[in-house]
């Protein structure tokens, strides 16, 4: 058991909640947040050893308030996932200032935030910080020029960290989902768009939230203490095929 203490962002649900609950099968304890707070209330009401804190990680006074309560709970901070986000899909045409400032204060602002206020704490630790980026920060998609440069940004963000905060020890690393089986994807993703992921992804089928979560927790673990700067693509190896790959097994 370890006295470890994660603080995990957009934790009321998917790749989050399933974060969540894998660092508290390691012993870890685990700082919730997220801004539903009746979805943060629901998830968190069974899990022990945990701290749900309702909050918008866009909003630096709100940041400010995570910080409070985790110090003021747990008196440390050993490492932090930064997994918020918003997706939010449109044609470049019919993305407005107003579209893409949503996506950015969350994806990238919130990653940025939270990050700075983290860094004074994981520099006693000598912790870790995870970015959840996305498939589409490494590669051009249709009706995502807001998301995917969001996500682009959190790669290079997370490149930046490790640069400058490698000499307190504090390691940073980022993960890059693929196409996930949560319930808001299956939900609006047609059998077209299912079988076209397929084709396309060398595994030939979708990851689950506990893959991904099981690759962030292993970055915050003393197993990966060599290990920063890294952009980790969990998906199925779609990323690594570039184009041509479903015409060729046809």
């Amino acid at each position: 058991m370890t006295e470890k203490v994660a603080i995990v962002t957009g934790a009321a649900r998917g790749i989050g909640l399933a974060t969540t609950k894998t660092f508290l099968n390691e012993g870890w304890r685990v700082v919730m947040v997220d801004r539903d707070g009746e979805e943060l209330e629901v998830a968190s009401r069974d899990l022990k050893n945990t701290l749900a804190v309702a909050a918008d990680v866009s909003i630096e006074s709100e940041v400010e308030h995570v910080f409070k309560e985790t110090i003021d709970r747990f008196g440390q901070v050993d490492a932090l996932v930064n997994n918020a986000g918003v997706a939010d899909f449109g044609p470049i045409e019919e993305t407005d200032f107003k579209r893409w400032r949503r996506v950015m204060e969350t994806n990238l602002d919130g990653v940025f935030l939270m990050s700075q206020a983290a860094t004074p704490y994981l520099k006693s630790s000598k912790g870790a910080i995870v970015n959840i980026a996305s498939i589409s920060g490494l590669r051009a998609s249709t009706l995502r020029v807001a998301y995917g440069t969001s996500k682009a940004a959190v790669i290079h963000l997370t490149k930046q960290q490790a640069a400058e905060l490698g000499e307190y020890n504090i390691r940073a690393n980022c993960v890059c989902p693929g196409p996930v089986r949560t319930k808001l994807a299956m939900a609006v993703h047609t059998q077209d768009i299912i079988d076209a992921y397929h084709d396309a992804i060398p595994l030939n089928r979708y990851g689950s939230e506990q893959e991904i979560a099981e690759v962030i927790c292993f970055l915050c673990s003393e197993k990966a203490s060599y290990v920063t700067g890294q952009i980790v693509a969990a998906d199925g190896g779609f990323e690594a095929t570039g184009v041509g790959l479903p015409a060729l097994r046809k």
